[in-house]
Order: structure tokens, then sequence, then C-alpha cells
């Protein structure tokens, strides 16, 4: 699957003096990556979520879903490279939208959940493109089966600020591919493609 993700980062915004000398901060949104705010994030998991899709047969792109995700995003604003990210995929929460492939894919022939119920991604590295600072590519390394492979992501960034609520959180789509057969994961091929492409979604909330 090809995992392509606009890097997000979130703003850290005007500051104004309340008598006494107390600093007090005003936060607003932003879609400027280098007005982000540094710190720890977790993902909301009600709005993340890794959207899977694959050839099947010539027919047409099937499409599923992984939800409920949980991931820890660090974010350094000045330094790019020291950012981290790191997210745990339940692989039988499975979304395909047909409750026998939902089954199918838990067996042996797929996840094989019953010996690895969840698949794990960690970044190893994360560069900004100097020409258009919202995306980023995030190297990293997938879990999957008990096997790790490296994976790339290309993350772009959309909006940080306070949202609902007034928590500060911030939010990109990625895109990535993978091989299914890297992890494997063969059956069925090549009726069902072997590349896996994934598009992901995340809003992150500053803790």
């Amino acid at each position: 699957m090809r995992i392509l993700a606009r890097y997000a980062v979130a703003g850290v915004l005007a500051l104004s003096l309340a008598g006494g000398g107390a600093v007090v901060a005003r936060q607003a949104a932003t879609t400027v990556p280098a007005e982000v705010q540094a710190g720890d994030y977790k993902l909301d998991s009600s709005h993340g979520k890794i959207t899977w899709s694959v050839d099947h047969l010539g027919f047409s792109t099937y499409y599923g879903q992984f939800v409920n995700v949980t991931a820890d995003l660090k974010l350094d604003p000045a330094n790019p490279a020291a950012s981290t990210l790191t997210a745990t995929i339940p692989l039988t929460d499975v979304a395909p939208n047909d409750d026998r492939l939902k089954a199918h894919l838990q067996t042996a022939d797929f996840f094989d959940t019953a010996n690895h119920p969840t698949a794990t991604f960690r970044s190893v590295h994360i560069m900004i493109d100097p020409s258009d600072p919202d995306e980023a590519t995030v190297h990293g390394e997938l879990t999957l089966r008990g096997v790790t492979k490296p994976v790339t992501m290309e993350v772009e960034f959309n909006k940080a600020g306070p949202s609902m609520g007034g928590a500060y959180r911030v939010g990109f789509d990625g895109e990535a591919t993978i091989k299914r057969s890297d992890f494997g994961v063969s059956y069925a091929l090549p009726a069902v493609s072997d590349e896996v492409k994934l598009r992901i979604e995340g809003e992150f909330v500053k803790q």
C-alpha cells in the first residue's frame, strides 16, 4: 500500500501581556506549519481512520476501513526531523461492509488475528519538502503478522487550532502503498491485487 500523508503541525499564536506581568496565550486556527504548537498529541480515534483499497478481479476497486486506531504524535516544528509518530491498528476492527469477508479477514489467509491481533507503525525519519512546507515524507516501519517492513507515507498538513470544546488539535491526510505479499498475505493472488493502497485521515489532540 502506498501510504502518503501530509505533515500536520499546529499553531502557537498571538501572545499578549495582561496587567501584572502575566502572559496570556490566545489560540487561533492556522494553516501555516511554522505556527505549530510543539508537544505531545494523541489521535482522536473518532476522527482517525485508515481506508484501504485493492483491485478486485479487474472489475472494481474494493474499499474497506480500519477503525479504532490509536496513535501518538510528538511534534517539533522547529526541528521536524525530531518529530515522531507511532500507531496501533486493531485488525479485528476492520470494516469491509461484508460480514463474511470480515470473518475471513481474521483467518490465517489474511491477518491471522488469533496470533497477531494488531498491526503497528512507527516513524523512523520525517522529512519536510523545502518547496512545500505543508507536505512531509514519513519513513517508517509497519509490522503486520509479525513481519516488519519499511513503509513510506506522504503526509499533507490541513489545519491546526482550537476545535469544538476548545481542545487544540492538528489534522492531516496521508497516503501510502504496500504489497501484502511482503507480509505473508498471498491469498487470492493475482486475482486480488498484491498492492494495497492506504489513505489515512487523522485529527490529533494536544495533551
